[in-house]
């Protein structure tokens, strides 16, 4: 097994926060990224670390450490009764799962998804670029949960394939079928996927308390929050 602690990184100028309003961003980076595989990223995931990409990285804030991230341990996973209503309502939805990514198709949907929802986020105006960096990456496996209503493609959850987990890293859905709750569906059949797939973790980002728009993970539980260096466990 590689040694992470051997790897170089390097810390990014401080920018604008995309989560909190007037406060300042800054993240450590694995460089070069020519460093990373699949067996380095998932010891990175355990030590807080995300992707996008082709890069790693994670916050390195001097004032601020609002980011947590936030794994749910799947075999103790327990849906709550709203999630389970989710998951009904959403039983005729056909899942369909690949490792290679349709981009023109997803473009359409994911263009339609950041207009229409995130048009004040930092993600618009939605191009391909940005799609790109969460859907490829030339050292992972990645994994591709299509959802499908009367053949039509309404859903896809992206997540990074590891040994011991899935990396759940961005869900667009169709806007107009808002009422169906697809993001929080997305993750329940992530949760399930990596259970299938005898995965210890489904590993959801970074949970953080004051932003209203990152906040809901902490409702799949139990789940544990890497705080201060270390994996702290929560339950309901």
């Amino acid at each position: 097994m590689s040694d992470i602690y051997q790897l170089s990184l390097g810390l990014t100028g401080e920018f604008d926060c995309s989560y909190l309003p007037k406060r300042q961003e800054k993240l450590m980076v694995v460089h070069p990224p020519s460093q990373l595989n699949a067996d380095i990223y998932q010891q990175l995931l355990a030590k807080g670390f995300r992707r996008s990409g082709n890069d790693a990285y994670r916050p390195h804030c001097a004032t601020c450490s609002a980011c947590h991230s936030i794994r749910v341990p799947v075999a103790n996973f327990v849906a709550s009764k709203s999630q389970r209503r989710i998951a009904n309502k959403n039983k005729d939805i056909e899942l369909r799962i690949s490792n290679t990514p349709q981009q023109a198709l997803y473009f359409e949907l994911y263009s339609r998804y950041i207009s229409e929802r995130h048009a004040s986020g930092s993600m618009y105006p939605p191009t391909q670029a940005t799609l790109d960096s969460f859907t490829c990456c030339q050292w992972l496996t990645l994994c591709f949960i299509e959802g499908y209503l009367d053949n039509k493609l309404v859903s896809v959850a992206v997540c990074d394939v590891l040994h011991n987990a899935l990396s759940a890293v961005y869900t667009f859905f169709d806007p107009d079928l808002d009422r169906r709750s697809l993001g929080q569906f997305n993750i329940l059949e992530q949760v399930s996927l990596a259970q299938a797939q005898n995965k210890q973790y489904l590993y959801l980002g970074y949970q953080i308390d004051p932003c209203a728009a990152m906040n809901y993970k902490k409702n799949y539980t139990p789940n544990e929050r890497f705080i201060e260096e270390q994996w702290i466990k929560f339950e309901k």
